[in-house]
């Protein structure tokens, strides 16, 4: 059987509804001529008579009266499915697949999650917390968050912010390793070397934009990721550079200690990174305007 065109299902159920087919002709704001011709190619499709045609009146055949039934059906559910997509458009519904890295999600973004499902109440959210980069499309994800240096410059993705780079250790491990005012004092010191990095040993300071130097420390432990290295680091270990919202509270309560403040490390960016498509769901919209707002709050 050939394919059936669905817009003409709505010509028949018109004609049908109406009992005419100049009525129909006018409720669809077409000829007459294309009313009858769209019936004829229906009944052409479908290999069978839906409608018996005289000058003075039109019925269907128990076909055409089975298969009326069943366009009802279908296109009150096609209604359903577009007053349901376009509803989403408009307000937030349905579940938030969202991905991010491990410390930003449990310094940041879980502060951000508890607001956005108090505010729309009508969401429901899918968490991945991890430093694993995954596929939007095969693991249907709305949102990814990334933290650092994009490298993919075709992903569709919206710069939220950004994050400092801070050197720092507990306060045990500053005291052993005595006062310090210059980058060449940590070649000999104890790092702690977070493998999730393209060179986790290697770092450029940086002083009032002029002066420069870059160190290649040496590791005593390397740790599988950010958040490996900042227990590490509280436990006296060593020292690392870790971003600025996840020490920012522990250098402020005194659990850590930020070495060299007066020299800076680069900064990066953070990024909400979309699966490709043309329009995004409201509930991704929603909560990608929380997490700029808490992102703005965070940096004053």
């Amino acid at each position: 059987m050939a394919s059936v065109s669905f817009n003409r299902f709505i010509y028949f159920v018109t004609v049908v509804d109406l009992g005419s087919f100049t009525a129909a002709a006018e409720r669809l704001g077409v000829a007459k001529a294309v009313v009858s011709h769209q019936l004829s190619k229906l009944e052409e499709e479908l290999g069978t008579t839906l409608l018996i045609r005289t000058t003075r009146r039109l019925r269907t055949t128990e076909a055409g009266r089975r298969f009326y039934e069943r366009c009802i059906v279908i296109l009150r559910e096609a209604e359903n499915a577009i007053h349901e997509v376009s509803s989403e458009a408009d307000a937030p519904v349905g579940t938030l697949m969202l991905t991010a890295p491990l410390d930003y999600g449990a310094k940041v973004l879980a502060p951000v999650i508890a607001l956005y499902l108090e505010r729309y109440p009508a969401v429901r959210a899918n968490l991945t917390f991890t430093d694993i980069q995954f596929d939007s499309v095969e693991n249907e994800l709305d949102l990814s968050i990334r933290v650092g240096w994009l490298e993919d410059s075709s992903a569709q993705a919206r710069r939220i912010g950004s994050f400092e780079q801070h050197l720092v250790c507990s306060p045990a491990y500053a005291t052993r390793i005595g006062p310090m005012d210059h980058p060449n004092g940590l070649e000999n010191a104890d790092w702690i070397a977070n493998s999730a990095l393209k060179e986790p040993l290697r770092w450029l300071f940086s002083k009032s934009g002029n002066e420069q130097i870059i160190i290649s420390g040496k590791s005593l432990v390397t740790a599988n990721g950010t958040d490996a290295s900042y227990v590490c680091v509280l436990a006296g270990i060593g020292l690392a550079v870790l971003p600025d919202y996840q020490v920012a509270d522990d250098v402020r309560d005194g659990r850590l200690v930020r070495l060299l403040p007066d020299w800076s490390l680069p900064s990066g960016g953070i990024y909400a990174v979309y699966p490709p498509a043309k329009f995004r769901p409201a509930r991704v919209r929603a909560f990608v305007d929380l997490l700029v707002a808490a992102e703005e709050k965070r940096k004053r």
